[in-house]
């Protein structure tokens, strides 16, 4: 029972390494969507890079380097799909892809994005956030992100001790006065 407290209490201070700052690069021709998406991810610990256009945005994802991008269908100067698979290629498929799009809707164009331009994801407008939201952080906090940086795990006898003095600390501290 002792060695799954400690164990409990390791892997919660391991989930504070997990996840180094990612970039994200949305790209929307529309401001208000293209804040829109960016909000959703404000308190994710992500890094937001904005473009409104095809050709901007293609621009930084050379400069930036993003560990993934959504962007929507139609843009002007240089369409989504054709984005989509100028950075799956040079990315060699390494940087995920999600189209968002308010005008191609139907399997054959999530069916075309998927196959033909390389998206790793399609989601139609208005987004369903929560989902959005899910895939993009599957994508963005993978295995070795917990590779790296991973502390010791203490001497049994030695966490065991911190554990006793941090339930200590909780028992004494006065109970608050607010109440819900």
């Amino acid at each position: 029972m002792r060695l799954l407290t400690i164990l409990l209490v390791y892997f919660r201070i391991l989930a504070d390494y997990t996840m180094s700052e990612k970039k994200i690069l949305i790209v929307d021709f529309d401001i208000k969507s293209l804040e829109s998406l960016s909000e959703l991810f404000e308190n994710h610990n992500v890094e937001i890079i904005k473009a409104r256009d095809g050709v901007s945005a293609y621009e930084k994802f050379q400069s930036e380097k993003p560990d993934l991008v959504i962007l929507e269908a139609m843009l002007p100067k240089l369409h989504g799909f054709d984005l989509t698979q100028k950075i799956v290629k040079e990315s060699k498929g390494n940087v995920p892809v999600i189209i968002v799009t308010g005008v191609y809707k139907g399997h054959q164009y999530r069916n075309e994005a998927l196959r033909n331009f390389g998206a790793s994801g399609y989601f139609e407008k208005p987004l369903d956030k929560k989902k959005l939201l899910s895939e993009v952080m599957n994508y963005i906090q993978d295995e070795t992100d917990v590779e790296e940086d991973i502390p010791e795990l203490p001497d049994l006898p030695e966490a065991e001790s911190v554990i006793q003095g941090l339930a200590q600390r909780l028992r004494k501290k006065p109970p608050s006065d607010k109440k819900d």
